[in-house]
């Protein structure tokens, strides 16, 4: 700086004088960040921060202690599963915009089988739209992407179609990938898999991370795990093929799948270049053991102390190799979860299990009754999917259909509401979060006509693991956390949703979504 310029800032300073606008010194621009880490963690319910806080003292402690943490957020769509969930991450957008409805109909492809087979095919052809590595590429094209997990749908949904570098964990110990993205396995996700870790972990001993004082839950829940083996320590199958196909319900999965994504983050040497790279990671073993032990469970508490401590230390490697100055992180998860009944409300548990099952029945008979396809009308997850051109054929009045299943619906102990889903949007969808979440699910072209929702705490049928997939708060209030330079650290309370977090990412990385979006920037949370 020029001593002229000097000597009339000290006068302005003396004088207690501002500096005007344009004698002030332009503020250094904010460099691109180099590298995007999205993590989501499979049914990490929002609350499991405040409920195990004092005990958390690794990464998930670090992101939330000093990241932008929006407290009232959530998977603002219907059916809460971890296909849809998924697909809403990196998109910004809900299930009616994604086409990914549910988990049956998520990425199952016969036609992409499995390089070296251990599960069923997989791709993202259902997948509909694009997502940040696609606004990323567009920018520059040299964007790269790595995206690892132990299920294919958490691998493949948050980077949409792109044929980028996707791995998940096969049922015999392998990652591996589909033939949409790839003939054959590079050289370092093949010397990854001959360290055989699942193998070579059978008959071991999954013991509790602290002493058992520091656990209030009871260690004696019959409703866990079946009745079976609901007690600690739990322990792997001494047989390596079963302790493989094991490995997904216990902690060191998640430590597996972070192993590898740090390996990839290496040897694709991801966040070296000019461009913006991105490492897509998606954690499974929170929601293995939410569904087999319950969110109340003692399980559970270990499970995500450890998965704390396991992040705590991917930081600390992350941030040894990268820069933590061009590197911005991201934490969300798919859904929640709903407590078991007989854990929430033992003294009348029985109640809090719905089946539509007699309903569905007399829909059978009616079709039957009229000469119809038994076909025609089916009910997955609380939607009624109805064949209308084959009703038409049968004479059969698809509307007078749908109205009688609503009506019956209603009628069941346990359920809500019944809604047409014509009706849906007719409503108050700002203060109706169920309608609202309805309509964020349905794509235009989904066959349903009529959608069921139980009251809370209420789960389908009487299943031996704990569940989700309502529309409820308790499955769609999940954490909404960014961290790095570019962002405010802070508590913020006001209304978010997953699907604000892709167009906020956009934001900060300078690019430009392709499409409109059903999210919004989250601007309050930018530096």
């Amino acid at each position: 700086m020029n001593r002229r310029i000097v000597r009339t800032l000290g006068v302005l300073a003396a004088l207690g004088g501002a500096l005007p606008l344009a004698a002030q010194a332009p503020a250094a621009p904010r460099e691109t960040p180099r590298l995007v880490v999205f993590l989501t963690v499979d049914q990490l319910r929002a609350d499991y921060f405040e409920k195990y806080g004092s005990q958390l003292s690794g990464g998930l402690a670090r992101l939330y202690r000093g990241g932008a943490v929006f407290t009232n957020a959530f998977q603002d769509h219907a059916n809460t599963e971890t296909a849809p969930g998924h697909a809403s991450t990196m998109s910004g957008r809900f299930p009616r915009s994604t086409g990914i409805v549910q988990n049956v109909a998520g990425v199952q492809d016969p036609q992409a089988p499995l390089v070296g087979g251990g599960g069923a095919g997989a791709s993202p052809f259902r997948f509909r739209g694009t997502v940040l590595t696609d606004w990323l590429r567009i920018k520059d094209p040299r964007t790269r992407a790595l995206s690892v997990s132990r299920k294919d749908r958490g691998a493949i949904l948050p980077l949409g179609r792109a044929h980028q570098q996707v791995y998940w964990y096969a049922t015999d110990g392998r990652f591996t990938t589909s033939t949409y993205y790839a003939d054959t396995l590079p050289a370092w996700v093949r010397r990854f898999n001959d360290r055989r870790v699942p193998q070579r972990m059978a008959g071991q001993a999954w013991t509790l991370l602290l002493p058992a004082g520091a656990y209030p839950e009871p260690d004696s829940v019959p409703v866990e795990s079946a009745g079976r083996d609901f007690t600690f320590p739990h322990v792997l199958p001494t047989d390596p093929a079963a302790a493989a196909r094991g490995f997904p319900e216990f902690p060191w999965m998640d430590q597996l799948t972070l192993d590898l994504a740090l390996q990839g983050l290496g040897e694709l040497e991801l966040g070296t270049g000019p461009q913006t790279d991105v490492l897509a990671v998606s954690l499974s073993t929170t929601d293995a053991v939410g569904h087999r032990y319950g969110p109340d469970s003692r399980e559970i508490r270990d499970q995500v102390l450890r998965l704390d401590r396991m992040l705590g230390a991917f930081l600390d490697s992350l941030y040894t190799v990268r820069d933590s100055s061009s590197v911005v992180i991201a934490l969300t998860a798919d859904h929640g979860v709903t407590p078991f009944p007989e854990v929430a409300h033992p003294a009348d548990a029985a109640r809090y299990h719905v089946r539509l099952d007699s309903v569905a029945a007399a829909l059978r008979r009616g079709l039957a009754a009229a000469g119809a396809d038994s076909a025609a009308a089916s009910v997955e997850d609380g939607m009624l999917f109805l064949d209308r051109p084959s009703l038409a054929r049968a004479r059969v009045n698809a509307d007078s259909l749908a109205r009688a299943f609503a009506a019956a619906a209603r009628r069941v102990p346990g359920v809500l509401r019944a809604d047409l889903v014509r009706d849906l949007a007719r409503g108050d969808t700002v203060n109706d979060a169920v309608a609202r979440r309805w309509v964020h699910m349905l794509p235009p072209d989904l066959p349903v006509e009529a959608v069921v929702t139980l009251r809370p705490g209420h789960v389908w049928g009487v299943a031996s693991y704990a569940q989700h997939g309502s529309p409820q708060d308790v499955d769609a209030h999940v954490p909404v956390i960014f961290y790095g330079p570019a962002f405010k650290p802070g508590r913020y309370g006001r209304f978010a949703r997953v699907v604000d977090m892709a167009p906020t990412l956009a934001r900060v990385l300078d690019v430009r979504p392709t499409e409109r979006l059903d999210g919004r920037v989250l601007t309050e949370a930018l530096r």
